[in-house]
């Protein structure tokens, strides 16, 4: 299960007389992450280095450094902690002496991984959804199980027949439930796709 973080997050590291401040944060689209990079960069700054990866989508951006030497390591911080729906922005003032390619890739990444590394995380659940089923006898053992398993409730309905469940849970708790609904009520749920 991958994680996230528990809220924004910063650091500061100085190399050489530039300082580099680290601001990051959870982000859960390109569009909020983008909104951060515009709300923590500063326009006065050398340079607002940033990265985000939410899911398989990813973006960098080097702010007038040499390519490859920015963005790609902080995106590869990000990647390097583990962590998913995650915005970094990196801002550097100069402070008079050159670093090289190799000085500003470990001072970029180095400084976003020392952020992501202490920072507070939280896991990131992912959620599906299914379809039951069952007899109107049934509904306090299906009801029952849904707490158990931290099932929500979408939509219910009833018919001539019993009643249908739409719900929303962990993913990783579905089968636990099936085998429970089946051993509660002698296998009377029927699931749909």
């Amino acid at each position: 299960m991958s994680s996230t973080l528990a809220g924004p997050t910063s650091h500061l590291l100085e190399v050489k007389h530039s300082r580099f401040l680290v601001n990051a944060a959870p982000a859960t689209t390109p569009e909020a992450a983008l909104a951060f990079v515009a709300q923590v960069g500063d326009p006065a700054a050398t340079h607002n280095c940033w990265a985000y990866r939410i899911g398989i989508e990813y973006r960098f951006n080097d702010d007038g450094e040499p390519a490859g030497t920015a963005g790609r390591p902080i995106l590869a911080a990000i990647d390097g902690q583990g962590l998913d729906q995650v915005v970094v922005v990196v801002t550097r003032w100069f402070g008079g002496i050159k670093l090289g390619a190799g000085g500003l890739v470990r001072a970029y990444g180095g400084s976003a991984a020392e952020c992501l590394r202490t920072a507070a995380r939280r896991e990131l659940v992912v959620h599906a959804e299914l379809h039951l089923t069952y007899p109107f006898d049934q509904t306090g053992a299906v009801h029952a199980a849904l707490a158990q398993f931290d099932a929500d409730k979408l939509d219910e309905r009833f018919d001539a027949d019993g009643a249908s469940l739409h719900l929303r849970l962990p993913a990783d708790r579905i089968a636990a439930l099936k085998t429970h609904l089946r051993d509660a009520t002698r296998d009377r749920v029927r699931y749909a796709d």
